[in-house]
Formats: structure tokens, C-alpha cells, sequence
């Protein structure tokens, strides 16, 4: 199992946060809206 550094570099980890918060809202608005769809 590979070992990630326990502290990256700073702007990495922000850039990295940013794109997980880019890819993860859409996914969490699309699966509510699918949800409120279904239940009319």
C-alpha cells in the first residue's frame, strides 16, 4: 500500500481540494436531484 506524504506542499493540497470540491458537488447535486425526481 503505497504511503502519501503526511505534508504536502501547500498549494498542492489546495489545488487538490479544489478539484475533489469540483468533482464532488456536481456528483452531490446530480444524486439529490435524481432522488427528488424519483419521489416526484
Amino acid at each position: 500500500m503505497p504511503v502519501l506524504e503526511p505534508n504536502p506542499p501547500q498549494p498542492q493540497r489546495r489545488l487538490l481540494t479544489l478539484f475533489g470540491l469540483m468533482m464532488g458537488v456536481p456528483a452531490i447535486v446530480a444524486v439529490v436531484a435524481v432522488i427528488a425526481a424519483r419521489m416526484g
